[in-house]
């Protein structure tokens, strides 16, 4: 597919976007690794971390390819600053306790599902099939963390105070999630890219039938939200996750390994 310069920026913004989400929140899960509260979910969350780094290597080496500047996927991954990165601010959120993680997981995974599945039609074939690719482990990860949020929601007292205040402390990053921009928009023109408010009728419905069998209030949509992540804002977690992220890459630039 033959781009004009104005696509080809927007594109590579829009697969930043992609990368860095998975990115983020798969560093994020990767720091269960030898910390799960059983073996079995030491062993899911690695490979669930895993997976979404992996996907977040095919989205930001085709970012590398339409910027045309010679830069690969680790060149974007480990030497941009917090200001370069375009993740939801959901993703960046800390751990907390294990339902926290699984409240965080489930609410992006459910609109994961949705974008990878519509994707799958882009114009961009290169695109299509990394969304195709990646929809096949999506599928899986939310049936695992929408498991867990039955469970906990619906299990014991303590359990399910716990997973409510996760609910109530990240609902205010999901509204982010559906927001569409200029730049969303003419590649959605161009039927390269998926218009972010058209998945969150789809994600409600997903998300609100999982909250209800588990016994959990759906929070409210007044009071604030948080927006801006595309543009670069984010929480002051984002700044830690780098420092550990790229600390070696920038310490050893010319590490060969």
């Amino acid at each position: 597919m033959k781009l004009d310069k104005q696509t080809q920026s927007d594109l590579f913004d829009y697969l930043l976007r992609l990368g860095d989400d998975r990115l983020i929140l798969g560093h994020r899960v990767s720091e269960w690794c030898g910390h799960g509260p059983i073996l079995e979910e030491d062993i899911a969350l690695s490979n669930i971390a895993l997976d979404l780094i992996g996907q977040s290597i095919n989205f930001l080496s085709l970012a590398g390819k339409v910027e045309g500047q010679g830069r690969t996927e680790d060149d974007l991954a480990y030497h941009r600053d917090a200001l370069d990165f375009k993740n939801l601010m959901l993703v960046e959120q800390p751990n907390g306790d294990f339902g926290f993680t699984m409240v965080r997981q489930f609410l992006f995974d459910a609109y994961s599902l949705l974008l990878m599945e519509a994707l799958q039609a882009s114009e961009l074939k290169e695109l299509a099939a990394i969304a195709g690719k990646a929809l096949k482990e999506v599928r899986y990860h939310l049936r695992h963390s929408s498991q867990w949020v039955l469970r906990l929601g619906d299990g014991t007292e303590e359990s399910h105070r716990r997973v409510q205040n996760a609910l109530d402390d990240l609902w205010m990053y999901t509204r982010e999630m559906f927001e569409s921009d200029e730049v969303e928009q003419r590649l959605v023109q161009k039927g390269i890219a998926v218009d972010s408010t058209s998945l969150k009728s789809g994600w409600e419905s997903m998300v609100f039938q999982i909250l209800k069998q588990a016994t959990l209030e759906i929070p409210g949509e007044q009071g604030y939200y948080s927006s801006g992540s595309r543009q670069g804002i984010h929480t002051e977690h984002l700044g830690y996750i780098l420092a550990d992220m790229q600390f070696l890459p920038r310490a050893y630039p010319d590490a060969k390994w």
